[in-house]
Order: structure tokens, then sequence, then C-alpha cells
């Protein structure tokens, strides 16, 4: 069968693959990406349809070497041209990336209904799983199979006719709309700005976001400060400064984001998700019952953890019985101590996160103003690797000389006994035409190549953290130190990773609402004295947090943890409900209200905290309407139940013991998605998860319930 690269001619994204190619940043243009995608799609049809027809006619007897061999290289070449432009598009995005992107994703939309509903490719898969070879493949061959003929009847491998045609079109309509709602949430943020000339204006502000904002009034030519709804801009006004008006003003900006209330803020209608929403949600319904399931969230449960719709619904009622009666006693205490100090009689939403930092510091006497300045990004980066080193043996390097596509952007290596095992980009600061948020994406998969070569997993690690500003380095608040653990750990879990098939290597073929374990799990060492020892250190004199500061932290850990939990439950339902109760049969009214009354109703039942008339909140969720949360929002506490109940046990037997270090990385961040996860759980655990640890951890009193398992 024929086995041609793509020509390299003069496009960049067109290299040829090798054990250590990495993308030539600097060399990518947005015209390099449609006819990149086009030649490498067509050649996987040529390619794929010859291996096809001589598997049919017998010439090529059905093998792993024949079949899933040539397959998996053929999908890692179309991934690693389409890894740099989905990844600049979203941080160093441009109207001419975007185009190119939004080109490319119909043309990669159809590809992949093509090869899910290919039935010969299909009934290959299904030879090779029914032959003698199969019991002969290892662990993560079988379930890489496995996984693959899952995936096919997901895929509607047994629709035909008008059925097979509708779920082409819905899948390639699906991807433009869920790509558009995330460009009006982009734009949106990016289109409102406010300035401030009389300093007076903003009492309370921390020095650090003061600096912040007189930068990007200085950037954009402006005298002042200048605010925007960038976390790093937005979070600091909300929390710290005294002006109410202000804090209201940037409150109803960001809470009506890319919605039809927008313009009341200053803000442009153009940039409205609610037609988007409503049309997502449709598709969505409609391609489940296509394939045969009653709803979105029985599709989307299908390849998860959870057994069943109703088992999510009732995990998520049992961690609200045990969460929102402490929550409402959380609220009634800050109404309570604003009333007392400041003569507040009605607690409005903008005033929340001002009042609740004003107790906590009454309480505590700690903010994260006070610990920023022993959080250097510099320090933090060295003890967090140092933290590593300790539980999994590895070694950390920072390269100097790599292709970037912004002077922001950090390169390192990871080594193992002397050997370069993974690599990884830090994009660790908000900027213009860059996606908010932080996360952990996919450059290169760890796998053998045709050649016998080992390709190096290496990833994508992007914060939105305020960049340094008056001379000083950047300083991490707590909250954004537990952030960059968060998603070092989602890179740990793909790079660390000892599988050498594709599909289940690193975090491939992790069921979703697992996927959150090694991330979520990383966090618990940012509140422990050891490592915060080597973690922390002042940018001024080196000197690590001191005692006081720490204790002071570690007593307001749980500040408001019900309150917290209380609102990701809330995230939770509606995200999961809006999915199960979708009826087609809605009339347009009910059509245009459904999203807005789940919300409503789930805020009834769980929510504390007062909501306005103007909030939509959903308009901007892109987890869920652009992101891979849909039906699956729920992954965030599930996961942080196994990751509790994982740290646990390093409670027990230390939190740098280096037997439960290397028993972690054996059974959960090598293993990848080569087994299923309560499998692996279980084995690094020695039972079946449960949720008393989150509980404790969270501080959540459940003197009067018993802790519920998965």
């Amino acid at each position: 069968m024929p086995n041609t690269a793509p020509s390299t001619n003069d496009n960049p994204l067109l290299q040829p693959i090798t054990a250590n190619a990495l993308p030539l940043f600097s060399r990518i243009k947005a015209e390099h990406a449609q006819p990149a995608m086009e030649q490498l799609l067509n050649n996987n049809r040529q390619r794929i349809n010859q291996l096809l027809s001589d598997i049919n006619s017998g010439k090529t007897p059905v093998s792993w070497q024949a079949l899933v061999t040539p397959m998996e290289a053929w999908d890692d070449e179309l991934s690693q041209a389409w890894s740099p432009v989905s990844h600049m598009n979203s941080v160093v995005s441009s109207d001419e990336r975007r185009d190119a992107y939004n080109a490319c994703l119909p043309l990669l939309s159809a590809y992949s209904t093509e090869m899910g509903q290919n039935q010969d490719l299909y009934s290959a898969y299904k030879k090779l799983a029914e032959s003698a070879e199969f019991n002969t493949l290892n662990t993560e061959q079988k379930t890489s199979i496995e996984h693959a003929l899952r995936d096919f009847r997901l895929a509607g491998i047994a629709l035909e006719g008008e059925k097979k045609s509708r779920y082409g079109e819905l899948k390639q309509r699906m991807s433009e709309l869920t790509s558009k709602f995330g460009e009006n949430v982009m734009d949106a943020t990016q289109a409102w700005t406010k300035v401030i000339t009389d300093k007076a204006e903003l009492a309370g502000l921390p020095d650090s976001a003061l600096a912040l904002a007189q930068q990007q009034a200085k950037a954009k030519a402006q005298e002042g400060y200048l605010f925007t709804l960038d976390f790093p801009s937005y979070f600091p006004v909300l929390t710290y400064c005294e002006n109410r008006e202000l804090r209201h003003e940037m409150y109803k900006a960001y809470a009506t984001r890319a919605s039809d209330r927008y313009s009341e803020s200053g803000g442009d209608n153009t940039f409205d998700n609610s037609v988007v929403m409503n049309e997502i949600l449709a598709l969505r319904h409609e391609l489940s019952q296509l394939l045969d399931f009653n709803n979105y969230a029985e599709y989307s449960v299908a390849s998860k953890m959870a057994d069943d719709p109703q088992q999510v619904i009732d995990f998520l009622t049992d961690l609200a019985e045990k969460t929102v009666p402490q929550a409402k006693q959380e609220f009634s205490e800050l109404k309570a101590y604003a009333k007392e100090s400041f003569n507040i009689d009605t607690l409005e939403p903008w005033d929340i996160s001002f009042y609740a930092e004003q107790l906590r510091q009454h309480r505590y006497s700690i903010s994260q103003e006070l610990i920023r300045p022993y959080l250097p990004i510099d320090t933090v980066l060295k003890g967090m690797f140092e933290t590593v080193h300790r539980l999994y043996g590895i070694n950390i390097e920072e390269q100097t000389e790599f292709e970037t596509y912004h002077p922001d952007v950090r390169f390192f290596h990871i080594q193992q006994n002397g050997e370069v095992i993974a690599k990884f980009y830090f994009d660790l600061y908000a900027r213009d035409k860059k996606r908010g948020g932080a996360w952990m994406d996919e450059c290169r998969v760890r796998r053998t190549l045709e050649s016998g070569a080992l390709q190096l997993p290496v990833a994508y690690l992007v914060c939105n953290f305020s960049p340094a500003v008056d001379g000083k380095p950047a300083l991490l608040t707590h909250d954004e130190l537990t952030t960059l653990f968060h998603e070092f750990g989602h890179g740990l879990h793909h790079m660390l990773t000892q599988i050498k098939t594709a599909a289940v290597s690193g975090i491939n073929g992790v069921a979703w609402d697992a996927v959150e374990l090694p991330s979520q799990f990383m966090e618990n060492w940012c509140w422990e004295k050891e490592a915060l020892a080597f973690i922390s250190g002042h940018y001024e004199t080196g000197e690590p947090l001191p005692d006081e500061l720490l204790e002071k932290m570690l007593a307001a850990k749980n500040f408001q943890s019900a309150m917290i939990m209380a609102r990701q439950i809330e995230f939770s339902l509606f995200d999961f409900r809006m999915h199960r109760e979708y009826q087609p049969e809605f009339n347009a009214e009910q059509q245009k209200n459904f999203i807005s009354s789940i919300i409503e109703d789930v805020r009834s039942q769980v929510a504390v905290v007062p909501i306005v008339e103007y909030n939509r909140f959903q308009n901007s969720f892109s987890h869920v309407f652009a992101g891979g949360y849909a039906a699956g929002y729920y992954s965030y506490k599930w996961a942080e139940v196994l990751s509790a109940d994982a740290f646990s046990r390093f409670e027990d037997e230390g939190i740098f013991n280096t037997t439960t270090g290397q028993s972690f990385l054996t059974e959960i961040l090598q293993k990848g998605g080569s087994e299923e996860p309560a499998v692996l759980f279980e084995r690094f655990r020695g039972r079946a998860p449960t949720t008393d640890a989150l509980l404790r951890h969270c501080g959540i009193n459940t003197a009067n319930a018993a802790a519920g398992a998965l």
C-alpha cells in the first residue's frame, strides 16, 4: 500500500514526522492552515481507501501491524499539523488566524464523520477484535481497539441513508457553533474597557492591581488606569475596591457578556450567544437521539466512569444535601458581618467578594495580596519542579533555544535517569488576543513510530496570570498557585505516561470524569508546610512564607468552602439537567426560555447567594458550550472525590513518601487510558473511592450524614 508522506514544500505544517519534531511556530502563517489540512485529509483518504481495499481483497490480512499501526501514524500526522493551528488561534489570535481556523473546522468535522461511519474500517477493527491475534496483544492495545469499536458506535456506524447524512451535518454545524460561542465570549470580553483617571475612585485596590491597570492604560496610549473584563483585571476590583459603583458596573458587564443585556453595560449585543446556545442544545439532543440515546446526558455518560445519568444526579444531589445547609449558614454570617461592620442592608452580588474578603481579613488577618510577594513565578516554578522530583524522581530543565510564537513562552525538558522523556511549553500571562482561563493541551503524543523510534510527549500549558509590572517579577496569588499546580497535574498525566499506543497514551482514552484526578491531586501540595517551604520565597529577600502567614492561610483554607462547593454543584446540575431534560417538542417560547428556566430552577434548590435578573452567566459558560464538558461539568466534583481520597493516602504515609509517590506514578500517571479509571484507582488506593476525604478537606460538616461512595 502507498505510504507517501506529504510534500513539505514551503508549508511548515507539512514537515516530516520524526521522533523529536516540534512545531515551527515562527514560520507558521494563517494561510498555511487550510492547504495543509486539505492535503493531509486527501492523503489520508487515499491511503485508508487503499488499505481497506487490500484488506477486503485478502491481499493484506487484518493485524495490528497492518491496520492500527498505519492508522495511528496517519492520525498523528494530521494531529501534529492541526495542533499549532488550533493552539495559536487560542493564544495569539488574529482575524486571519480565526478565519483560517474556522475554514478548517468543517473539513475536519467531515473527515471525522467519514471515518466514524466507514463500514469497511469498522469491519476491519471488528475483525481484529475477533481474531486469534487479539488475545496476544497487550492491555493498552486491546483497550485501544475496544475504545475504537465503542467510538464507532457513538459516531453512528449503524446509521444508514438520511440518518447517516444528517449525523454529518449535525457534527459539522455543532463544530461551527461551539467555535462561534467561544469567539463571542472572547470578543465580548475584550470589547469592554473602563478608564479611571482619579486614583481616589480606586481606594482599596492593591498596588499590584493598580500597577497592572496603569500598564494597560499606557499600552493603549491612555492616561490613568485601564480596566478590562479579563480575570486579572476584573477580579481585584470585585474583591478589594471600595468603590461600590465601580464594582457594580464591572460586575454587570462581566455577568452580561455575550448576551442580550450586554449593551446595558456599554458592550455590544452583536456577540449575543443566546441563539447559538439554543441551537447547540437542539443539535446535541438530535444527535443523541439519532444514536438511540434518550438525551445528550445519556450519550455523554456512555464513555464516562458514571454508570448512567441517574447516578450523576444522585451524586450531585447527595453532595448538595451535605453542602447547602452549611453554605446557607456561611452566607448568613457574611450578611450579618456586612450589616454590623459596614451598615450594608442588602448584600448584592457585586458586594459578595468584597465583603467576603473583608470578613476573611477580619477573622484571619490574611489576604491573597499578603501572600503574593512570597510567590514570584521563578521561585514557584522551581518549587513545583522540586515537588515532582521528590514524588516521581524526575528533573525539569528550562531550554533557552526553541521555536516560539510569543516572547512570554518558556520551554522545558523533563528528564528521568538522565534521559529526556517529555517536553512542555509554558504560556503563563494574560494578554490581548489570548483566550481566558487556564488549560493543558496536547502538542505531541507519546507513541512508537513506524521506524521503531519513540515519539516523546509534548504539552502546552496555558494560564492567564498577571504579568510582571513596575520592575517586579510576576507575583502569584495563592489561588493562581493552585491553578498552576492544577494545569501541571494535567501535563504530568500527559507527559509521564509509559503507554506507546496513541489512542490510550497520556490523557487520551481516559474517561472524562476521571481526567481531572491528576490535576486536582497536584493542588494539595499548595497547602502543605513542608512543600511551601521551597515553593515560596519573597521576591526581594528569598524568605519562605512565614509560619505565621501559613497558619493564617491554613486557618482560612475552608473559609466559605461550602458556598464555593454549592456554586460548583449549581454549575454541574445546570449543565447536566439542561442536556437531560431538553425536549424537541418545545414550542418557540419554551425553546427560547428553556436554558434560563433550568438555571433558575437549579438555583432555587442549591444557590445561596442572590442573583440579579440580568445575570447571563450561561452565555459565557465556555466549558459546556465551547469546550468538552457538555453534560460533563460534574466531572470536576467527581474527580475531586478521587483526588482527595488519593491524597489521603499521602496524608497517612507522608506527603513526600517516595514509595507512595512511585505508586501513584505507576498506577495512575503512567497508565494513561489503557485501563478503566476505577480499576487503576482501586489498585492505588486498595479500595473504591468515598466522598469522606473530600468533605473533610473542604471542611464540610457531615456529622449528621454518612459519607457516600462513587
